[in-house]
């Protein structure tokens, strides 16, 4: 059988561990565009790379001092929306993605917490290590989620009490509440899980499948997609009962929404993805409207020395570089550049603002995010790299090793270019 094990309200759980006095009370993370990397200043970031699967990030500003003060300007505005809240929140209407002037309206005691990514992924990271002693296949699917397959390993019979065992297990060595699902299906054992919460466990026998999702949204299956839901709403087939009885037009839809539904009768069991091949790595931020050009070209130079920087880290080599802007009043734009040369942070700097010239097809209009990535590692396509550059881009190369160094020691913001000042 597939488990899944999912962390209950992870980033609460996660202060709760350095604060007891927390526990019962209304408690939610803050989060907000990060306004202090673009700082002329020191920007206090910190990179996080030792987790796998889906996260929000790498690079995360390092909150210090009084919690709720980082969310209010100096003009006294609150700003800022929830990354999670506890249940106790959630039991005056607080919920993810609501601004957080709106929840402190509706709950005036409710505890703001800023991020302290740091934590959360040194947690996540342990309980990585704690389950691959206990399971023999692990896939970490998301900061807070890990799926487990236990076939030849547990009876099925005794998976419930299993996962119960493990749950407790969980909870008093690293002091975090979870949620296991189990099912022959890693997409049911998910959906089990959701039943589950908080702090319980929930078993799917092949006979239990059927009656179980007969009346769930399918809003709740696990991938179904924006175009498959926007078909599923236009027939008006609203639970996964109904999908499974529309069988004819589900399979009309084309090989996509056939997949889905032999996972939603839980005959596609899910191969678990055990060391996922990082594919990419980017840096974005979300910030007040500017208009100037010169500050926008400022910022991309400091999301490039930040993404160059991981990427040393990761000891990668990417061959395409993409740019991506957001307007306020105007549709989204990107560029992206495919060159075959040995990666150095001076170049793709310059690759960097080459796109933006290429990218700003609204010079005139306010622009409100920026986001750089990088993909198509050499290790990946198996393309080799341009002779003709090779000596000079190894030279950048050394270059590059030298200055991690310096910043590996004292900080990312040690050595800056001169526009970013």
């Amino acid at each position: 059988m597939k488990i899944h094990i999912d962390l209950d309200c992870f980033f609460v759980s996660a202060e709760r561990t350095l604060d007891p006095s927390l526990l019962g009370k209304p408690v939610a993370i803050g989060g907000r565009g990060d306004p202090y990397i673009f700082s002329r200043n020191r920007s206090n970031q910190e990179l996080l790379l030792d987790n796998g699967g889906a996260f929000v990030g790498s690079f995360f500003h390092r909150y210090q001092g009084d919690d709720l003060a980082q969310f209010v300007d100096p003009d006294g505005r609150v700003r800022g929306i929830l990354t999670t809240a506890s249940y106790e929140g959630r039991a005056y209407g607080i919920h993810t993605g609501m601004s957080i002037r709106e929840a402190l309206i509706r709950c005036p005691h409710l505890i703001i917490k800023g991020p302290n990514m740091g934590l959360y992924h040194r947690l996540s990271h342990q309980l990585y290590l704690f389950l691959q002693e206990r399971i023999p296949f692990i896939e970490q699917a998301s900061i807070d989620e890990f799926y487990g397959d236990l076939d030849g390993w547990i009876e099925d019979e005794e998976i419930p009490e299993y996962i119960d065992s493990l749950r407790h297990a969980i909870k008093r060595h690293l002091n975090l509440p979870v949620s296991i699902g189990a099912a022959h299906s890693k997409y049911i054992a998910k959906l089990a899980t959701d039943t589950a919460k908080p702090f319980g466990c929930r078993t799917l026998y092949p006979s239990d499948v059927y009656p179980f999702i007969q009346t769930l949204s399918v809003s709740k299956f696990p991938g179904l997609g924006k175009t498959m839901t926007r078909l599923c709403n236009t027939y008006r087939i609203k639970t996964l009962g109904d999908l499974l009885r529309a069988k004819p037009l589900v399979y009309s839809w084309g090989p996509y929404a056939q997949a889905i539904y032999e996972r939603v009768r839980g005959n596609d069991l899910g191969e678990l993805i055990l060391h996922p091949p990082r594919k990419s790595i980017g840096i974005s931020r979300t910030f007040d409207p500017i208009d100037n050009r010169d500050e926008a070209r400022r910022r991309i130079a400091i999301l490039a020395r930040h993404l160059a920087y991981a990427i040393k880290r990761l000891e990668v080599y990417p061959t395409t570089f993409t740019l991506s802007i957001h307007y306020l009043h105007h549709p989204r734009a990107h560029h992206s550049i495919t060159e075959m040369r040995l990666f150095n942070e001076r170049r793709f700097r310059a690759l960097s603002l080459e796109s933006f010239a290429s990218a700003d097809l609204h010079p005139h209009s306010p622009i409100n995010h920026l986001g750089l990535s990088a993909s198509a590692f050499s290790a990946h396509t198996r393309r080799a790299f341009s002779l003709l550059d090779y000596e000079t881009d190894a030279e950048a190369h050394a270059f590059d090793d030298a200055t991690r160094k310096i910043r590996d020691k004292y900080g990312l913001d040690s050595l800056r270019w001169g526009n970013e000042l």
